[in-house]
């Protein structure tokens, strides 16, 4: 089993940055791909950015150019810099595994953006 434990959500201003961060743990192995989504109440959980082993990337649309998705393999984390927040861009933020079979979900992380 893999488990994920995500961080670095809270409240910020329009204009503003914060970066979220999801550290992995169990049996990971050593291919994998990591991604972020992003859930408003009562809307489908979207697809927000991911990154492979070889940390090819991948953004939708509407965060190309503001949010940056990276990882750092000896931590096993893989972290989701913010950047130009708006408020659009609020809801919870989930961290996403998969790899060798294996699939997991975080408990996801509260972002706000608000003046």
């Amino acid at each position: 089993q893999v488990q994920l434990a995500e961080s670095g959500g809270g409240l910020v201003q329009p204009g503003g940055s914060l970066r979220l961060s999801c550290a992995a743990s169990g049996s990971i192995g050593s291919i994998y791909t990591m991604a972020w989504y992003r859930q408003v109440p009562g809307n489908q959980r979207e697809y927000v950015a991911k990154i492979t082993t070889g940390n090819i990337t991948n953004y939708q649309d509407t965060v190309k150019g503001r949010f940056t998705i990276s990882r750092d393999n000896a931590k096993n984390t893989v972290y989701l810099r913010m950047n130009s927040l708006k408020p659009e861009d609020t809801a919870v933020y989930y961290c996403y595994f998969f790899g060798g079979g294996r699939s997991a979900w975080g408990q996801g992380t509260q972002v706000a953006v608000s003046s």
